[in-house]
């Protein structure tokens, strides 16, 4: 089993302060600005995005990869909706995939992509979230 840590300090008032996340080779800023606004630094919700598409490109990768195929590009784009449901909430994420691969069909593609989605460990931790995903094989 492979465990990861990640931590976060914040520093003040949710209007005034600041905070630090930090892990692996990370160590950056973030806001409430940079969070419910544009201002710079990271938020909670754009790492989460980054988790999901990385995760799904992996999985879909694995998927390829048992099929015997193997991919030269997945490139995944996650979109985090941070909406408001009896306060703050990650309403919907969605996919944006584009996948270079030779050597299989269109129906199979969306099937591994189906199947991706629903399973890799990111997207089971957001279950409770609407995860959409729009993929095109080029």
């Amino acid at each position: 089993m492979t465990t990861r840590k990640a931590s976060a300090v914040w520093n003040g008032t949710l209007a005034e302060g600041k905070g630090t996340m930090t892990f692996a080779n990370y160590n950056g800023p973030f806001t409430k600005a940079s969070r419910f606004e544009s201002g710079e630094g990271t938020n909670p919700e754009e790492l989460v995005g980054a988790a999901i598409a990385g995760c799904f490109s992996m999985f879909l990768s694995a998927l390829l990869s048992k099929e015997g195929l193997t991919p030269d590009a997945i490139s995944t784009t996650a979109t985090v909706e941070l909406g408001q449901e009896d306060g703050p909430k990650i309403t919907s994420i969605a996919l944006e995939t584009k996948a270079q691969v030779g050597g299989i069909a269109e129906a199979k593609f969306q099937e591994l992509v189906a199947t991706a989605k629903a399973k890799c460990p990111i997207s089971r931790l957001y279950a409770g979230t609407t995860i959409s995903v729009s993929a095109t094989l080029g």
